[in-house]
């Protein structure tokens, strides 16, 4: 070959390998959008410009539930989303069914931005054959409201039956109720799911507690302003209900506060998961964390009042939100939460025959 061929031909590959390697510099993700089907207010317009500032990832959203999410994802077997946000006792059971999502690779989870019992807790709730499907973001419970100054002795479900409290306590005729009875009166609902006999025998037992209990109920309250209404008048002076009611009643009435039961408060969890044909995972990762990271989660706080799984996002709340999570919900409290796991089949339906018989009873 003579040299002056050769070196052209030299300058030629070397021209286009730096070509290449700086194209691939510049044009940042492959795949540059993150399509997210998730609840309103999960997906905040201020934290979408800032994840695309530091990622290069464009986010699309499709506001949804947990019924929509299950019903599109079954129409494309898993496909058209990226990352979707189901609670977590909607996972385990249409992955066993559908296939929709996939398994988490937690490798790829910061896990040290995130409460340890949450995640744990969503990692059980979400096993199916082995594998865990979903990392907590968004959670919230209930427990009591009580106004302090009138019914001081108020720590636990039960208390909501005492004769003192005659005419003075609330609750709904709904199945949370009876699990935290349950859990008050030292049963384990939940360990109960997989066994309907000794499910219908618990339920026996509160039906009877409840039905003993009916003197001292003012009203079951079926809507939230109602509740805060008799709170408001001290019509009610102790109620079973979220801690978003009691908190709003608090900035009122200092003397009426959200109180995590002794036998432990009810909590959901919405989760991250991943969709079987999800098209884009490093966008989906990304955005889990990114979401966890402290300052990011309490700007969802801040604006939407629920409870982060982003285990130090309490350190950037605002004054009086922090100060709600500290005094109701501090992480020694949240290790003692009962998370909502899948409802078999059949199960609901044996509870609303319990509290029809309840809500029935003279």
């Amino acid at each position: 070959m003579k040299k002056p061929l050769f070196v052209l031909l030299v300058f030629l590959v070397v021209a286009s390998f730096g070509f290449a390697t700086g194209a691939t510099e510049e044009a940042g993700p492959e795949n540059t959008v993150l399509r997210i089907i998730t609840w309103s207010g999960y997906a905040p317009q201020e934290l979408i410009d800032k994840f695309y500032e530091e990622t290069g990832y464009e986010v699309e959203v499709t506001l949804s539930n947990n019924e929509e999410m299950i019903s599109k994802l079954r129409a494309t077997r898993g496909g058209g989303f990226d990352l979707a946000q189901p609670s977590q006792d909607r996972i385990s059971s249409v992955v066993a069914q559908y296939g929709i999502y996939q398994p988490i690779d937690y490798s790829r989870v910061d896990a040290s931005l995130i409460d340890p019992s949450l995640l744990a807790a969503v990692k059980a709730n979400t096993l199916v054959d082995g594998e865990s499907y979903a990392v907590p973001h968004v959670y919230g419970t209930s427990g009591l409201i009580v106004n302090t100054a009138l019914a001081p002795d108020v720590t636990d479900y039960t208390d909501l039956l005492d004769p003192k409290y005659t005419g003075r306590v609330s609750y709904r005729l709904k199945r949370p109720t009876l699990i935290a009875m349950g859990y008050a009166f030292g049963y384990d609902p939940f360990a109960l799911y997989d066994d309907p006999d000794a499910y219908q025998d618990f339920l026996d037992d509160i039906e009877e507690k409840l039905i003993a209990g009916k003197p001292v109920v003012q009203n079951y309250w079926t809507n939230g302003d109602q509740l805060l209404e008799a709170m408001r008048s001290e019509e009610v002076w102790a109620a079973m209900a979220w801690e978003q009611a009691g908190w709003k009643l608090h900035e009122e009435n200092a003397d009426i506060d959200y109180l995590a039961p002794a036998s432990g408060a009810l909590a959901w969890v919405d989760t991250f998961a991943i969709p079987a044909k999800s098209e884009n995972l490093d966008a989906a990762y990304a955005w889990m964390n990114f979401m966890m990271e402290p300052e990011n989660a309490a700007v969802f706080t801040n604006a939407e009042k629920y409870g982060t799984a982003s285990k130090d996002a309490v350190q950037f709340l605002n004054p009086e939100i922090k100060a709600n999570f500290e005094r109701g919900l501090p992480p020694e409290v949240l290790a003692e939460i009962h998370w909502y796991p899948t409802v078999p089949p059949g199960l609901e339906q044996m509870e609303g025959l319990t509290l029809d018989r309840v809500n029935a009873s003279n």
